[in-house]
């Protein structure tokens, strides 16, 4: 299998991964505050991978040198990203915070890797983040509408909903320019160790943020989740943290951060099909709409850039 082939078969794996943890997580957010459980499932993450590493004498020892870039990328992938996420999400309606989400992330990662010279810009890759973006307006238009219309926010204010918009959007650009940054890590150490190191240290800096902080944090013990919250979380540990996160980097180590990131355009895809099977929500011709402006904007930022 060529390089293209690898590549493209894990932007389907992340595409279809991130897109499951859709449901899981919105089951699990019913029972386990969102800083805990993003610290649960991150630190174990990152434990159970770098143990298996260690077992197998793959863990590569890390130069000092590259130490405070592995902090950074720590503190802006999994701290910066959930944190700034989940407090923005308190204030903010659910759809509007997945457009808020989805649609800055692809706009900061070309921009980023442009500026950082991973990326080249061109007409086709900006046209396809813009028509992507395009997509993901239309596909959650009635929770904007509402949210606009000040229904379906979480109080807080008048001008709360707007900092947690902000945060929101910071959240997606913490995110892209941790991306962006631990490209040369991945480079230097591989996707495995660089996912374990990064999950573990980000996991328990949230899960002790969550303790500290995080109400009802400290009595959402574990032992007290239900089976479904169980399988939920491990599915969430093994297949959206270890597996699909280590994909995602080394795919931005394959595509750079801009293709990489073209995801976002196809993992709520990915849920919309599975909020169909799980819950019977209806796809109306409004969402079909919006998913099919959402393919031709992945494709347009897929395609390989012209040699210059």
């Amino acid at each position: 299998m060529n390089k293209n082939h690898t590549a493209l078969g894990l932007f389907l794996l992340v595409c279809l991964l991130w897109g499951a943890t859709w449901v899981p997580l919105k089951y699990d957010l019913r029972q386990i505050p969102p800083l805990l459980l993003a610290g649960t499932r991150f630190s174990t993450a990152g434990l159970l991978l770098l143990g298996g590493l260690a077992t197998r004498g793959a863990l590569p020892r890390p130069a000092r040198a590259h130490l405070p870039r592995f902090l950074i990328v720590t503190a802006l992938l999994m701290v910066g990203t959930y944190s700034l996420l989940f407090w923005g999400a308190q204030f903010v309606a659910s759809g509007l915070t997945a457009v808020l989400d989805l649609a800055f992330m692809p706009v900061a990662l070309l921009l980023l890797g442009v500026s950082c010279r991973q990326d080249r810009l061109t007409w086709p890759r900006a046209l396809g983040v813009a028509v992507g973006v395009a997509g993901l307006l239309v596909l959650f238009f009635p929770a904007i509408a509402a949210a606009l219309a000040g229904r379906g926010g979480h109080g807080g204010g008048a001008g709360v909903p707007v900092l947690g918009g902000g945060a929101i959007i910071l959240s997606a650009l913490s995110y892209a320019l941790g991306s962006v940054l631990s490209r040369p890590l991945v480079r230097q150490y591989g996707p495995a160790p660089l996912s374990g190191a990064t999950m573990l240290l980000g996991g328990l800096t949230l899960l002790i943020a969550a303790l500290a902080f995080e109400p009802g944090a400290s009595l959402a013990a574990p032992l007290g989740w239900t089976r479904v919250t169980w399988a939920n979380w491990l599915f969430l540990v093994l297949f959206g943290s270890i597996v699909a996160y280590t994909a995602y980097l080394e795919l931005l180590r394959l595509w750079g951060a801009t293709r990489a990131g073209a995801y976002a355009f196809i993992s709520p895809i990915v849920a919309v099909l599975l909020g169909l099977l799980a819950f019977h929500e209806p796809i109306v011709p409004r969402s079909a709409l919006g998913m099919l402006i959402m393919l031709a904007g992945a494709y347009l930022t897929l395609r390989p850039a012209a040699p210059p």
